[in-house]
């Protein structure tokens, strides 16, 4: 079994080995997302392994780029995202092979750790390669009017960006230097990273707001009785502006008919949302990081993180 890099080139062996092994109805599985996702990353091309026997593609493991900073430090990182084995060649440790050898380039690139939110079938997997639980994803969550529910089920998503490039810039760096303060570990924003995130995003589509003092996105959960609105980003650029964040949270949840809001910055609705560790374990897997800032890690308390930030897409 021969491992190497994957290339642009290996693209469309690559989707077929993710629909082989994990089918097309979890997720699209097309040139189009992975490029999104691997290649037009604005932190930067994913780093990606390819397993190869008798000149056939049977695995592949991909560790998206991303970037958490704490303070002035700003940390080079990975997110352990995509991955396959063709139904073929299971059972021959490919995973493991190809997630070994991963971590090892990753360290060579001077990574500090990799992060992901693993379900818990593939939990127990991680673990044994040297991830360690964080703590589940602190959530908030909020009833909303009965009224809601009853309201036009639409999943018609909408991007107003009512402000120039430069507001949006000037908002994230304004958030960004408020977070560096807080000396948690957050992901730095850019007008570059909320336009691929949120609004050219195949995978999932986005209500987008954008003005002079916030940037906003959000979409609907599907649940078996009930729709979820999940605020995923919030940045607020003054104290005035959380009236108007609230009013559109509110009109957004009528529109979509939503019995619950959802969200992880506790600014916005202050005490009066539901808080608690509803969301999935976040873990994390060291590269090159000293100890004491490894620990800090370990603690969820230590992180200032929206839902977008840590959502699987």
């Amino acid at each position: 079994m021969e491992i190497r890099e994957g290339t642009e080139k290996d693209i469309p062996e690559i989707l077929k080995v993710l629909k082989a092994s994990l089918g097309e109805t979890s997720s699209k599985k097309t040139e189009e997302v992975w490029r999104f996702k691997h290649i037009d990353n604005p932190f930067g091309k994913s780093l990606t392994l390819v397993a190869i026997e008798a000149g056939e593609m049977i695995g592949v493991r991909a560790f998206m780029r991303w970037q958490w900073q704490k303070g002035d430090k700003l940390h080079t990182t990975f997110r352990a995202v995509d991955t396959a084995t063709h139904p073929k060649h299971q059972g021959k440790g490919v995973f493991k092979k190809l997630t070994l050898q991963a971590i090892e380039l990753a360290k060579q690139e001077g990574g500090h750790f990799i992060f992901n939110t693993p379900n818990q079938q593939s939990l127990p997997g991680y673990l044994k390669m040297g991830w360690e639980k964080v703590d589940k994803l602190r959530v908030q969550i909020q009833p909303t009017f009965p009224l809601n529910w009853l309201s036009n089920k639409t999943t018609d998503y909408i991007t107003e960006i009512a402000t120039p490039s430069q507001n949006i810039n000037t908002l994230c760096s304004n958030t960004n230097e408020d977070k560096v303060k807080e000396a948690k570990y957050f992901t730095p924003k850019s007008k570059e990273y909320l336009r691929w995130r949120y609004e050219d995003n195949p995978l999932q589509k986005y209500e987008v707001i954008a003005k002079s003092s916030f940037y906003m996105a959000g979409y609907v959960k599907e649940h078996k009785y009930f729709r979820e609105l999940r605020i995923v980003e919030v940045l607020v650029g003054d104290e005035g502006a959380y009236k108007n964040v609230k009013k559109i949270i509110s009109k957004w949840a009528k529109k979509f008919g939503a019995a619950f809001i959802s969200m992880a910055n506790e600014d916005a609705f202050g005490n009066l949302f539901l808080k608690g560790n509803y969301g999935p374990v976040m873990t994390v897997r060291k590269l090159n990081l000293p100890d004491d800032e490894y620990r800090n890690l370990l603690e969820l308390n230590h992180f200032n993180y929206s839902l977008g930030d840590l959502e699987l897409f």
